[in-house]
């Protein structure tokens, strides 16, 4: 099957469809200007810190008890990476489509806030946001624009405790509450997955494309590498996420003036 034919079948898909679970990587944010994570040219491929770490050693929950300012010093190297970047036109067009559906929901890897800044409602972060702020020692909690004049690792201006992103770190469990949102998600049932810019390596993420395969619901994937997914899903888009989304896009909204 060409790519036209498929990104054709892959529209007729989302037309006929009402409820929609879309899973996002960061593949998907690529397009406003932010590095991928682990990929090819990723921020840390192939890369230790300058401490002799890998990044998912850095990056853990274990760190930021043991050696806050090590742990900070490398979310304050992603969140400066992401400074400035405002969503691009998948993840408009995804917030879009949710206002067309009954049911659009987007489970997220991503902690940039660019679904949110879309204006995606229905929306779980599974890995938090680092635009939120939590004290570790007391309830102060505030949200941020940005890092810009923080003290590195920051504390907090109540109680002096240890202030830290709401994001879920390497070794760390995933939010109670977002795990509950994706089950009641899958159990009201959804006629279409769409994993978009995600190598899919963790299980919760690969999950819902192995639920739809096993229930015989149509699932898509948008990427223009291989993943975890890339043999399960019925129709494959080897395309970046914001020209597949504008593709299908142009395809449901023929008559829409182009660059929604």
């Amino acid at each position: 099957m060409n790519q036209d034919t498929t990104l054709d079948a892959v529209a007729g898909l989302l037309a006929e469809a009402q409820r929609i679970l879309i899973i996002t990587g960061a593949g998907i944010s690529a397009d406003s200007g932010l590095p991928t994570y682990r990929g090819i040219g990723g921020l840390y491929h192939e890369r230790l810190t300058g401490e002799g770490l890998t990044i998912e050693q850095a990056l853990s929950g274990e760190m930021m008890a043991r050696r806050p300012d090590i742990c900070w010093r490398y979310i304050a190297e992603l969140e400066s990476n992401c400074r400035g970047a405002g969503p691009n036109a998948a993840h408009r067009l995804i917030a879009a489509l949710e206002q067309e559906k009954s049911a659009l929901w987007v489970l997220t890897q991503n902690v940039d806030g660019l679904h949110r800044a879309a204006g995606s409602q229905k929306l779980i972060e599974i890995h938090g946001t680092v635009h939120h702020l939590c004290c570790t020692e007391c309830p102060h909690e505030r949200d941020v624009a940005d890092f810009t004049g923080l003290d590195i690792p920051p504390a907090c201006p109540v109680c002096g405790g240890l202030l830290r992103p709401d994001v879920v770190l390497f070794g760390e469990m995933l939010p109670e509450q977002g795990i509950q949102r994706l089950e009641r998600v899958l159990a009201a049932g959804v006629d279409l997955v769409l994993s978009i810019g995600t190598t899919s390596v963790f299980p919760y993420i690969a999950g819902p494309v192995w639920w739809a395969r096993q229930e015989g619901i149509p699932s898509v994937e948008i990427n223009p590498g291989d993943s975890e997914v890339s043999g399960l899903v019925t129709h494959r888009l080897r395309l970046g996420a914001a020209e597949a989304m504008g593709k299908l896009w142009a395809r449901l909204h023929p008559d829409a003036p182009a660059g929604h």
